[in-house]
């Protein structure tokens, strides 16, 4: 009884970590810098990114290396549809506003709209394939999406484009959210990533999660048992891209501009990174490895604290997470259980 009890307890508190992380970040703009204040955001940005590829790999058991892709989208819808830039194609132009104050929620609904559906024309094809050919197309699609920003007006090439106007909410002629202000800004990006971490957690519990995880297990057992894996796949992979382009939507308001090397596949493999990080299968740690992967790229890009080493950021970043799979197979959420471990022996 005493186990059992501890074991609840324990359940619970567990439930209540993320709600207390919220709170705590919602309470920091009263005590950050300008500069801590954008790294937590950069963070929250890449947690929700984080999240949504922890869907395919951690919950439905696809590796995915071309995630990037449905982030870069994301974020060149939110520049391109603010209208003011000219590039868009005819058929689309229409959806472009005038240039003044871009409504908050049709550039989101867009980022996320587009983000969504090439995840679904992505999904349809690779999903007929598994393993490491999965793994290839994924990646050909995005350097497709990529070269497709790269090498044409509409992305303006190499350079990308810059953001015309932030979004604005509006009603009945009162602003009520103003992304070009700070803390607004702050609060939003915070509200994505509760409301990206609920909506996976709905979805862990829900029949389609208690699918999936299935599928990650044993695809064919699943079939045997009368469920179509594939449609449960692509369900998976195109809430995966929708929410990849939500965190797409956040660094192109943030950055105030947009590049093709956001759909690079050094982007899908850092994202893959964080996950492995953190440890997959979850999604307090698919936020763990978003805040570590990010605070360590800060700590060896630093030149105050690490000199002429910070112009060989990639090298020690490396070898640390080198270090870190190899000491912590199952990632940092797994740290607890391996302290327990240890001191039990």
């Amino acid at each position: 009884m005493g186990a059992e009890h501890a074991a609840t307890s324990a359940s619970r508190f567990g439930r209540l970590v993320p709600l207390l992380g919220l709170a705590v970040l919602a309470a920091l703009p009263a005590v950050l810098t300008p500069y801590t204040q954008d790294l937590v955001l950069k963070i929250a940005v890449f947690a929700i990114f984080a999240l949504s590829l922890e869907l395919l790999v951690g919950t439905t058991g696809l590796v995915s290396l071309g995630h990037a892709a449905f982030f870069g989208i994301g974020a060149y819808a939110a520049v391109l549809f603010t209208g003011g830039v000219g590039s868009l194609p005819a058929a689309l132009a229409w959806l472009a506003g005038d240039g003044g104050a871009a409504p908050l929620l049709k550039l989101l609904a867009l980022s996320v709209g587009f983000a969504a559906l090439y995840a679904l024309f992505v999904g349809a094809l690779s999903l007929r394939t598994t393993g490491v050919y999965f793994i290839m197309v994924t990646l050909a699609f995005a350097q497709m999406a990529y070269f497709v920003f790269h090498d044409t007006k509409v992305g303006g090439g190499s350079d990308g484009i810059f953001l015309y106007a932030k979004p604005v909410l509006e009603i009945g002629g009162t602003t009520l959210i103003d992304l070009d202000r700070k803390s607004h800004f702050y609060y939003f990006t915070l509200g994505a990533l509760a409301f990206t971490y609920g909506v996976l957690a709905l979805v862990n519990r829900s029949r389609l999660g208690h699918a999936l995880a299935g599928i990650r297990v044993n695809e064919q057992r699943m079939r045997a048992a009368g469920f179509r894996t594939y449609g449960y796949k692509l369900a998976a992979f195109v809430i995966a891209g929708a929410l990849a382009g939500l965190a797409g939507f956040l660094v192109g308001v943030k950055d105030g501009a947009v590049n093709p090397e956001l759909l690079s596949w050094h982007e899908s493999g850092a994202v893959l990174l964080m996950i492995i990080l953190g440890g997959i299968g979850s999604l307090r740690g698919a936020v763990l490895g978003a805040v570590a992967f990010t605070l360590l790229k800060e700590l060896f890009q630093s030149e105050a604290l690490l000199g002429p080493l910070a112009g060989h950021w990639q090298l020690t970043l490396g070898l640390t997470i080198i270090a870190f799979v190899a000491l912590l197979p199952k990632g940092l959420i797994g740290l607890k259980q391996r302290l327990a471990g240890a001191s039990h022996g």
